[in-house]
């Protein structure tokens, strides 16, 4: 498969030492495709649409947002640089080949405590891969759920690898049991990752039996050492 090269520019644009925090711009594109993103601690603040021509703020709106007054127009022509930039390192690089890098962690969690019945949002958490993006596929008791998905763009890493994260809307209820898979060039066969409502849940109780199985072990343990001492000091009188 010829993969096609993409050229990102990244920039931190503010850190402080006192308060952890890292507000990131980032440009990219390809022959078909650019992107332009500012991002706050990981958080997709603003980002370019241009297939619908817009900037988006992906945020819920009780969020305090920031505005990008001319945001947009200054992404279209970052993207006419970029493309030129392209052609320069498409030259330089052509007899270099392409390197595709998997994923090397992935994670699925709920956002918030599990409470049966109650609407959630569970979190695949996909990152190390090159090039981006990845595709993420959600399933519930092993069938396809399309409905109350959404992922963000591809977020470029400090090794120049990517992560993005999608998610699903639920509702969980006991038996339950959802995975999300992941598709990419550089993957033989997807990965997947599987989160069990009952096995995560400690309304579910297995935590309790979990426990007593345990004391019941150790209980049966110490009577078996204290049968076998009786027996030896027996032998010896």
């Amino acid at each position: 498969m010829k993969m096609k090269l993409l050229l990102f520019l990244s920039g931190v644009l503010w850190v402080s030492a006192g308060v952890l925090h890292e507000d990131r711009h980032v440009d990219g594109c390809s022959d078909s495709d650019g992107e332009s993103v500012y991002a706050l601690d990981r958080e997709v603040l603003w980002y370019a649409n241009f297939q619908r021509g817009e900037g988006v703020e992906p945020l819920p709106p009780f969020v305090d947002n920031i505005s990008y007054p001319g945001g947009y127009e200054l992404a279209v022509a970052n993207q006419q640089v970029c493309r030129m930039n392209l052609k320069t390192m498409r030259t330089a690089m052509k007899d270099i080949p392409d390197e595709n890098d998997p994923p090397y962690g992935m994670t699925i969690y709920p956002r918030d405590d599990v409470e049966l019945g109650e609407k959630n949002i569970l979190i695949c958490h996909v990152s190390g891969f090159y090039p981006a993006p990845v595709n993420v596929s959600w399933t519930k008791n092993g069938q396809e759920v399309t409905e109350g998905t959404s992922i963000n763009v591809p977020f470029l890493n400090k090794d120049f690898t990517f992560t993005q994260i999608s998610r699903l809307q639920f509702v969980p209820q006991m038996g339950d049991i959802y995975s999300c898979s992941v598709e990419h060039v550089a993957l033989t066969k997807p990965q997947t990752r599987t989160w069990d409502v009952e096995l995560n849940n400690p309304q579910s109780g297995l935590g309790p039996t979990i426990f007593c199985g345990v004391g019941l072990t150790i209980g049966l343990l110490g009577a078996a050492v204290g049968i076998y001492f009786v027996i030896k000091r027996n032998k010896c009188s």
